[in-house]
């Protein structure tokens, strides 16, 4: 046991039995404590100092965007459904509605540089349907590029952008962070482009 602490847990278990089919692997085992539920991981990367334990469990979160794009695309763009028995057919619509998706990111991707806010600002839910009047309004000659449209600020009633939360607690990247908890250098800062921030943002 490494550390034993109210909020964190990490030690190094070994499993396997040691033969050739199940040989010996070491693990490291980090348990957070979130309000009254404590969140597991398991990690090869047994040096602290190279992955701090909290370190571990942000990237596991940001690991399930993948499954709120599978999300999004089921429920908005509803791919739930198939709308022909034929694999050239489904084929098809699985492919437009992945590119559609992607369409969707690049522009909630370039609204975001536009309004000078993250990704995760922007909601794609509300472009989508936005889509919408931006289409009216290219009709009628008022708008040409939908980046614009959706930035200026006589659309903002639109939704685009998402309500604030609760801001989150910050981010400990120290190898043991009971001991050096009050050290602002080890405090995991989002704007400062590092090799870690980067492979995040990835």
């Amino acid at each position: 046991m490494f550390t034993n602490s109210y909020a964190l847990k990490y030690r190094l278990n070994c499993l396997g039995s040691g033969t050739k089919k199940t040989p010996f692997i070491t693990l490291r085992l980090i348990e957070v404590r979130s309000g009254k539920r404590w969140h597991s991981y398991l990690t090869i990367v047994l040096e602290a100092t190279i992955l701090p334990p909290y370190v571990v469990a942000y990237l596991y979160r940001r690991r399930w965007r993948i499954e709120d794009a599978f999300n999004t695309v089921k429920r908005l763009l509803p791919l739930s459904y198939l709308w022909t028995g034929s694999i050239n057919g489904i084929q098809l619509h699985i492919w437009g509605t992945w590119l559609f998706y992607a369409v969707l990111v690049d522009l909630a991707d370039a609204l975001g540089d536009e309004l000078s806010l993250p990704f995760d600002h922007i909601s794609l839910e509300i472009i989508y349907h936005g889509l919408y009047h931006f289409s009216v309004a290219y009709q009628k000659g008022l708008a040409s590029d939908p980046v614009k449209y959706f930035a200026a600020q006589e659309n903002q009633d639109l939704g685009i952008v998402k309500r604030k939360r609760k801001p989150n607690i910050k981010l400990i990247v120290a190898p043991f962070p009971e001991q050096q908890r009050k050290t602002p250098e080890f405090f995991f800062q989002a704007s400062a482009q590092t090799p870690l921030t980067t492979a995040m943002q990835a």
